[in-house]
């Protein structure tokens, strides 16, 4: 007796910073769903948040390429989010959504929000986890009060900085954190509006470009050590922890959007060199409590800055990594045996599982 295919709708696209990178990582996963298994649904969002939707296509690269393009053009055809919802739910009959989102919108909660109110099971995190893992500063506070090492930092409202304009006393955060110190918006991902600030005079307009993107920007103490990776996948009740990466950028001081999506931008090591097994677990088992401490479901992967002294400080969580060629979860899972189709079949099935 045959079984039934499942009818996956995969989101990509949306109205963040990161909706190239979310086309690329839509991709990906049309590229490597199983054909045998699935009927997949292509939905791009616009970055009006209006939703275009493509037919179900065959598993041809020039095939996927073409759904994309063409979903991406019939403005007229775009749907409100509400009535999107409502035909995945109705009229395509999807059993589940993979959202492909990254960024605000699709990642922190927003997306999972609509789907829940239609009774759709989606991958990853729920409403809640998504919302927390977007916001850095909570989330880290969540992360410290469970025992978890993070950076020290402070956060700063717009109005605050921007009120007392020249008077601003950066000197404070200089005394308080000492240089270097980093910058970054409070709710963005990729790296966007990050900066390493060497300069007491590089304080202001590095908040200012923080600002850019959010009315918050968390100001944090620089650890010296190794950027290291590390993704989590739930098979059934067990979290499994992938080996972790390190990373090493070639775009600048730091893992930053260059380095994270240019060709080249960064070498990754896996295992990390020079890193003993025991750390590695520690790694691992702070990886693990993340994951908990946050309520996150399906996969993540959090970012880690390992210290001199081989402590691994949590630097934020990634509740819907990145599926590109260059991305860090698919790398890790196939190091440990677990290729790029199977890793997609975890995912699913662990959505369907709820």
């Amino acid at each position: 007796m045959l079984r039934r295919k499942i009818k996956v709708a995969v989101l990509m696209g949306g109205p963040s910073e990161e909706h190239e990178v979310s086309l690329n990582t839509g991709r990906q996963i049309l590229e490597n769903l199983d054909p045998v298994k699935y009927i997949v649904e292509p939905v791009v969002i616009t970055k009006k948040r209006r939703w275009l939707f493509s037919d179900p296509i065959l598993k041809t690269p020039k095939k996927i390429e073409r759904k994309i393009a063409a979903a991406s053009l019939p403005q007229s055809r775009a749907l409100a989010e509400n009535s999107a919802v409502e035909k995945v739910a109705r009229e395509k009959k999807a059993d589940v959504v993979f959202i492909a989102l990254h960024g605000k919108y699709g990642e922190d909660g927003t997306v999972q929000g609509l789907l829940e109110a239609v009774g759709l099971p989606y991958t990853g995190s729920g409403v809640l986890a998504s919302a927390l893992g977007m916001n850095k500063p909570r989330s880290l506070s969540v992360l410290r009060d469970a025992g978890l090492a993070v950076p020290e930092f402070r956060v700063l409202g717009a109005r605050e900085v921007f009120e007392k304009k020249a008077r601003f006393p950066a000197s404070k955060l200089v005394h308080e954190f000492s240089l270097p110190l980093v910058v970054k918006p409070a709710d963005h991902g990729s790296s966007i509006g990050v900066s390493i600030v060497k300069r007491a005079r590089d304080v202001v307009p590095a908040l200012h470009d923080a600002f850019r993107y959010c009315r918050e920007a968390m100001v944090q103490r620089f650890i010296d050590g190794k950027e290291l990776t590390c993704g989590v996948i739930e098979q059934g009740k067990t979290l499994r922890a992938f080996t972790p990466i390190e990373i090493v950028p070639r775009r600048g001081d730091f893992y930053n959007y260059a380095s994270k999506y240019e060709d080249g931008g960064s070498d990754h090591f896996i295992p990390p060199r020079g890193v003993s097994k025991k750390i590695l677990g520690r790694v691992r088992d702070a990886a693990v409590r993340t994951h908990k401490a946050l309520g996150c479901r399906g996969m993540s992967r959090t970012d880690f800055i390992l210290a001199r002294d081989n402590t691994p400080y949590v630097l934020e969580i990634n509740t819907i990594p990145g599926m590109t060629a260059t991305s860090l979860l698919p790398q890790a899972a196939s190091h440990d045996g677990v290729d790029f189709s199977q890793l997609l079949d975890i995912i699913i099935r662990r959505a369907l599982e709820r």
